[in-house]
């Protein structure tokens, strides 16, 4: 069983930053796949982000088309978290965003499904 906690959603202006994280509960976090999800109203869930267990010293990170090139995944095993530093923020990255965990990452990435959710935290970008 893993707990998702996120915290550092806000209100920031179009082309400000933002930093996410997440605590995972449980001593098994460095097993499982991360990722950051993220629904709109009236929108469907959106895959932000995901994060790989480590390879090595190396970890594998994939994006969104919406969000490459402006934010960025990370992870610290020895804290439990996972990150998603925001930048260049638009109004349209205005959501709920979501933390997730599942073994396999490709679950997050091709089919928006992952065994853990978070609660969510809210990120707005006033125009």
């Amino acid at each position: 069983q893993v707990q998702l906690l996120e915290s550092g959603g806000g209100l920031v202006q179009d082309g400000g930053s933002l930093r996410l994280s997440c605590a995972a509960s449980g001593r098994t976090f460095s097993r499982y796949a991360m990722g950051w999800f993220r629904q709109a109203p009236g929108k469907e869930r959106e895959f932000v982000a995901a994060i790989s267990t480590s390879r090595g010293s190396l970890y594998y990170a994939e994006y969104g088309d919406s969000v490459k090139g402006r934010f960025t995944v990370s992870r610290d095993n020895a804290k439990n978290t996972v990150s998603l530093q925001m930048n260049t923020l638009k109004p349209e990255d205005t959501a709920v965003y979501y933390c997730a965990a599942d073994e396999v990452q490709a679950r997050m990435t091709r089919k928006g499904s992952a065994d853990y959710w978070g609660q969510g935290t809210q990120v707005t970008v006033s125009s």
